[in-house]
């Protein structure tokens, strides 16, 4: 955020637009938010970006459909498993969806819609977002930008917070590479992801059950752009492929790379007939199956990894750990795994060819 002439920092408001009643498909969500914005809309101001709810552009574009298993929805909306770990309550699956996001259910919501039917995400939402900065800027003269935000769980943490999963008119990401912090340093990796922020900070004022699906955050102009429609919007905030070094849970991780050494040790190019088998996206029910395989190869690990082992990982032995481990590991706890020195790997280098996931994984060579 820029600095004013006397070396403050300006000042940040998120408030409410209050009176957005419920919202069914065909509604015109530009027409609804003018109408609560006051007279000739009067509670916006050049540089305001409005925080929308995907909940309710889904709605006014009509993706609420019927499902009367919310679990084929979400097979249907799921293009790749990440996760899946079997509880009390059945599965939990951690996907990415057709939008390319990383979400729990694909983003398939069951909450706030009638009986027997489910909402889905916005089939784009980054073009969701440019019609409506492009009818609200039309409406009123005000460069505006959108934000369009769904909630999401994070690796790591507990809790979940908002992201913006579409963008028009608004700077997604904030790149300070090459500016210095206070005591000079060049910044060579800082890029202030600024639409999940301001996402976040919304949703502190919008609140889950308040009624209120949009916010107006003032103060932040200069990341108000033009709305371009080759703009990537929110999807430039994905991480490719090349770059996601998470992008299998951690016992699949295992299960995969388990099998990958197995096959690279038994010198053949493919899985056991042992070894775990794959979560299909199209079975759900094989979850529960898969979780337990990944579990039961864990326990029959020998100490050491076959030769040819791409991810050198163990799981270590609660007496093992540096720190006091807690009387009772938190549900969903899989294994505590470390990356093992070149030089405690096993003899002999990974095979090139081997099978398995680009995870906790080094090559042994010098620039280690």
């Amino acid at each position: 955020m820029p600095f004013t002439a006397d070396g403050a920092r300006p000042r940040l408001e998120v408030f409410v637009l209050p009176g957005i009643g419920e919202i069914r498909a065909g509604d015109d969500l530009a027409a609804i938010i003018l109408a609560v914005a006051g007279p000739a809309a009067s509670r916006l101001a050049g540089g305001d970006i409005l925080a929308v709810t995907s909940k309710i552009v889904s709605k006014a574009e009509g993706r609420q459909v019927a499902a009367s298993d919310r679990e084929q929805a979400i097979t249907d909306e799921t293009v790749r498993v990440v996760a899946t770990r079997a509880h009390s309550g059945g599965v939990t699956r951690i996907v990415e969806n057709r939008q390319g996001l990383v979400m729990a259910a694909a983003g398939v919501d069951a909450s706030n819609v009638a009986e027997g039917t489910v909402l889905l995400l916005p089939v784009d939402p980054d073009e969701s977002a440019r019609a409506l900065c492009a009818a609200l800027r039309a409406a009123t003269g005000l460069a505006l930008g959108v934000l369009i935000t769904d909630t999401v769980g994070r690796p790591w943490r507990d809790g979940q917070t908002d992201i913006a999963i579409g963008a028009a008119g608004v700077a997604v990401l904030d790149d300070l590479r090459g500016t210095t912090d206070a005591l000079g340093r060049r910044l060579d990796v800082t890029v202030a992801a600024v639409a999940d922020e301001i996402a976040g900070a919304a949703d502190l004022i919008k609140g889950k059950t308040s009624g209120n699906p949009v916010a107006v955050i003032r103060g932040l102009g200069h990341l108000v752009a033009a709305v371009d429609a080759g703009d990537r919007g929110a999807r430039r905030l994905l991480r490719d492929s090349a770059s996601d070094m998470f992008r299998i849970g951690s016992a699949e991780a295992y299960a995969e790379g388990y099998a990958a050494g197995l096959a690279a040790a038994a010198g053949g190019g493919g899985a056991p007939a042992s070894a775990p088998a794959p979560v299909s996206a199209s079975a759900p029910a094989s979850a529960a199956t898969a979780a337990e395989a990944a579990a039961e190869s864990r326990e029959s690990a020998p100490s050491t990894f076959p030769k040819g082992q791409d991810a050198a990982t163990r799981e270590i032995p609660s007496d093992e750990l540096r720190q006091t481990p807690p009387s009772e590991l938190p549900k969903g706890h899989v294994a505590a795994t470390r990356e093992t020195p070149v030089r405690d790997v096993p003899g002999g280098a990974p095979s090139a060819g081997a099978n398995g996931p680009e995870v906790a994984t080094h090559s042994g060579s010098a620039s280690l």
